[in-house]
Order: structure tokens, then C-alpha cells, then sequence
């Protein structure tokens, strides 16, 4: 049964029609928006749902099988915890009071597109092991900000209060200035006070928007290089015991079922 449920996970069929269930499940969901859609194919989708939980719950279980004697196995890969936990919320029925929870759970079926590609995979865990390296650019930002909403309070509150009124304002200010959004009004409207405002505008895109940003976009490359050459090392790391053993068995058994196909191939030609 382990080596059944093992080539099955392994088959080059069974990551794609994972992931074409995972689109269509996110399609299925999508349609369900549409009143016309929900009104007229509302049993349809009621049995479609179940189909695809009940075939995620035989991937799950396809997937511990594969890992056995050490189911633990299994679990030890944050992205089957992710997959089985998804599954498992999954399991909240749609009805009563729990209907609007179960249809939002069922949306969280969508992330596991993430966890069927690798390549998306990858992404995620670059974003995640960069938060650290992020800190201290978020640091350095926060500075910026912080002296350029204090020193825009001052200079442009009384003629534009509308924009620099308070602190917690001024800040909303630059983060509309440092996303680029329609920035240029807030910025003639300082220049109507005095023309050399543009120096503390064009000064603050500058340093947010091309210099901060770039950090953040440097950090993240840097780790995604790092990921990938940590890929390629663990795919050119030698077998652990376990996978050796799974390997020499699944060996001697396509040997046994050669043998004896052989032989029946000898015996018929006698």
C-alpha cells in the first residue's frame, strides 16, 4: 500500500490535476458571486464542493500513506501543515449561521495554489525569511517619514491644512507622496505658498520611493538567490537513510515483478 500511495504522489499526472482542481475550484468559486449562477446551478455547486474536499482529503491521506512507517514525515513539511490545515477548515458545513464562515474558508482552498508550484513556493519562502533583513529597512524609513511629516507640519499647516493638520495626517500625506499618487497636487499646493518647496518634495520621492523601495527589492533578490542555491544544494545532498531504504525497496520490487513477468514470458514460450 505505501509503495501504491507513493508512486501515485510521484506520478507526473498527479501535481497537475492537483493544481487544475485548485483553478477550478478558484473559478467555482468566483462564479458563485454571480446571483444568476448561484440561483440556477446551486445543487451543482453544493456536489462539486464536496467532490473536491473529498479528493483533497484523498490527497492528504494518499500523501501520510506515502510517508509511511513515519507519517511524521508527512507533517514535518510546513507546506503539507499548510495543505492539511486548509483541508481540515474545509470541514466546517455550509449551513445556518456557519454558512458565510464556510464559504470564506472555502476561499483559503485558492493559497494552495502557492504550495502546488514550487516556483511559487519559493517566492513565499524568500518573502518570509526576508521580514528580518526588512526590519531594519522599515527602520530606516520610519525615520524618514517621521522627519519629513514633522518638518512638513511646520512649513505647510496653516496655509494647507487640509494635508499637514496634525502629524497622523502629515504622515498619511507622504504616503500618498512616496506612492506616487497624484503627488504633484499636494506639491503645487505648497508651491503656491513658496516656490522652493518642491526641494522637500522631489527630496522625500528621492529618498522613499527610488532609495528606500530599491532596498527593499535588493533585500528580496538577495534572499531569493539565497533560496535557490539552498535548492540546489539539498537536491545534490546524498539520500538520507530513510528515502535510501524507500528507494532499494521500491528497486527490488519492480526486480521481483520483472522476475516474474520473465518467467511467464519463458513458461508461455515453452
Amino acid at each position: 500500500m505505501q509503495a501504491f500511495c507513493q508512486r501515485v504522489v510521484e506520478s507526473k499526472y498527479f501535481s497537475p490535476f492537483i493544481i487544475g482542481l485548485i483553478i477550478f475550484n478558484a473559478v467555482l468559486i468566483g462564479a458563485e458571486t454571480s446571483e444568476t449562477f448561484h440561483d440556477r446551478y446551486h445543487f451543482s455547486v453544493r456536489y462539486l464542493n464536496l467532490f473536491i474536499l473529498i479528493v483533497f482529503m484523498l490527497e492528504a491521506a494518499l500523501k501520510i500513506t506515502a510517508a509511511w512507517p513515519k507519517p511524521g514525515r508527512y507533517f514535518s513539511d510546513p507546506w503539507n501543515v499548510f495543505d492539511f490545515t486548509i483541508v481540515v477548515l474545509s470541514l466546517v458545513p455550509a449551513t445556518g449561521s456557519l454558512a458565510m464562515l464556510a464559504r470564506l474558508l472555502r476561499l483559503l482552498r485558492v493559497l494552495r495554489l502557492i504550495s502546488a508550484i514550487p516556483e511559487l513556493r519559493l517566492i513565499v519562502s524568500t518573502l518570509v525569511r526576508s521580514l528580518p533583513s526588512m526590519a531594519n529597512v522599515i527602520l530606516l524609513m520610519s525615520i524618514i517619514f517621521y522627519i519629513y511629516a514633522v518638518l512638513g507640519f511646520h512649513l505647510f499647516h496653516e496655509h494647507d491644512p487640509t494635508h499637514w493638520r496634525n502629524l497622523g495626517i502629515s504622515l498619511l500625506t507622504l504616503f500618498r507622496v512616496v506612492t506616487l499618487e497624484d503627488w504633484t497636487d499636494v506639491m503645487y499646493q505648497a508651491m503656491s505658498m513658496h516656490w522652493m518647496a518642491w526641494l522637500y518634495f522631489v527630496s522625500f520621492v528621492i529618498l522613499g520611493t527610488f532609495v528606500v523601495v530599491n532596498l527593499f527589492i535588493a533585500v528580496v533578490l538577495n534572499n531569493l538567490d539565497e533560496a535557490k542555491q539552498e535548492r540546489l544544494d539539498s537536491l545534490r545532498s546524498p539520500l538520507g537513510r530513510d528515502e535510501l531504504i524507500t528507494h532499494l525497496r521500491q528497486t527490488q520490487d519492480m526486480l521481483d515483478q520483472l522476475q516474474r513477468r520473465l518467467a511467464k514470458e519463458d513458461e508461455a514460450a515453452r
